[in-house]
């Protein structure tokens, strides 16, 4: 199976794990390890140009576990994260990764993060190395193997 392939089925069968644990996802730790994830993600190679944001915005609107939230709280999370990361990339990094972090008392949530950090990065159809790098990042941040999900 070529590698574009085992990315788009990958992302495929992760949402389709996220959406199955849809009502174990309300809190506000998961909602704002989710928006950290999407960011670190979104910047993964040093910047967040326009169709990044855009990318993330119509994932986040359109993704069916973060309907739990209002999309308009997701987006301002989001850019605030962003925002973070682009006034001081190393610093934001860290504060985001500490975000990721609080839900690693909750393995399901955990998990979960790390999913939409993977959907969020195959999105495009290339999961790069940068990407997989800060997903890797937030594994170990929740407190989960990256192995789990062959990082």
């Amino acid at each position: 199976m070529a590698l574009w392939d085992r990315i788009k089925e990958s992302a495929s069968t992760m949402q389709t794990q996220l959406n199955a644990k849809k009502n174990d996802l309300k809190s506000g730790a998961f909602r704002d390890a989710s928006m950290a994830v999407c960011a670190l993600v979104a910047a993964a190679d040093g910047s967040i140009d326009p169709s990044e944001r855009q990318r993330v915005t119509s994932l986040i609107t359109g993704n069916e576990v973060l309907q739990n939230f209002p999309a308009e709280d997701l987006q301002r999370r989001f850019n605030d994260y962003c925002q973070q990361l682009t006034s001081d990339f190393a610093f934001g990094k860290v504060s985001l990764l500490q975000t990721i972090g609080k839900v690693g008392k909750k393995p399901t949530e955990a998990r979960a993060v790390i999913q939409i950090g993977i959907v969020i990065g195959g999105a495009d159809g290339d999961f790069d190395n940068a990407e997989r790098a800060v997903v890797r990042e937030a594994c170990f941040a929740a407190g989960i193997s990256p192995n789990e999900f062959d990082l």
